[in-house]
């Protein structure tokens, strides 16, 4: 089953606000475990079925040297995460990100405040001159997104993963400020 195909109990069209965007902390390791198990925004990520709240908490508490993690808000309720990993040595000047919405506010606004949150800070904090990703090559709205943010694609990564018992493509992408 392609991404697109994959249709969400209740999901949402239109904008939703305001989306406020914070840091991650500790307390949060609820309610992202929970967004981590919905279909939908496994179906864009590497994560296996059924994460824990505890390997979250985990994930929280212990966060990689140079990392920037978020998450978005609406109405207090956690909706979406993001992070933005620098790399270290010679390629410094590279942050790897990673995103995902919840399923019942995708299309409405939230990977797009996640996005430009994290291009802000590489850009205008960290001095980050590459910017990384990966992406199924069926998750069009995502793609959209980051092309959106002056992302380009530069690969394709053939079997790059094994999603709901087949192997899958991703591109990989990236956006230069030059």
């Amino acid at each position: 089953m392609s991404f697109d195909e994959q249709e969400p109990v209740k999901r949402r069209s239109g904008k939703v606000g305001p989306i406020e965007i914070r840091a991650t902390r500790p307390s949060d390791a609820e309610a992202i475990a929970a967004i981590a198990n919905l279909p939908g925004f496994r179906a864009g990520t590497l994560r296996l079925p059924f994460q824990s709240v505890e390997e979250t908490r985990e994930w929280l508490e212990k966060p990689a040297p140079n990392s920037t993690r978020l998450v978005a808000e609406v109405n207090e309720q956690v909706v979406g995460n993001a992070g933005l990993n620098r790399l270290s040595g010679r390629r410094m000047h590279i942050g790897q990100i990673g995103m995902g919405v919840h399923d019942d506010f995708t299309g409405c606004g939230v990977g797009s405040a996640l996005l430009a949150a994290l291009v802000d800070s590489a850009d205008n904090w960290l001095a980050i001159k590459r910017l990384e990703l990966t992406v199924f090559v069926d998750n069009a709205p995502a793609i959209r997104l980051y092309e959106k943010f002056g992302f380009e694609t530069e690969g394709r990564l053939r079997a790059f993963a094994f999603r709901n018992g087949e192997y899958v493509d991703a591109f990989t992408m990236a956006r230069l400020r030059l």
